[in-house]
């Protein structure tokens, strides 16, 4: 299967959380893989993950992204904003 990303992602396994409802809401998830444009998030369960959260590594990295593709326990998300 051919890769059609635009920018190659970073294998990873980091603890995250994706922040939603201005911060009142989060889910814990991993960070399968991870690149400067959007990441692959593995999620117990994708249900109540809203299309734009913020996904935030803690002491690394927080940025607001678009869901772009949702598989199974898999979210795949673009980052909204430039770094």
């Amino acid at each position: 299967m051919e890769d059609k990303r635009r920018f190659l992602r970073r294998r990873t396994l980091k603890g995250a959380h994706i922040v939603f409802h201005e911060g009142r809401s989060t889910i814990s998830c991993l960070v399968r893989n991870l690149s400067d444009l959007g990441a692959l998030l593995r999620v117990e369960s994708p249900i109540g993950i809203p299309d734009i959260f913020t996904l935030v590594i803690p002491g690394e990295l927080q940025r607001e992204a678009h869901v772009v593709r949702r598989s199974g326990t898999e979210i795949g998300v673009e980052f909204i904003a430039a770094l």
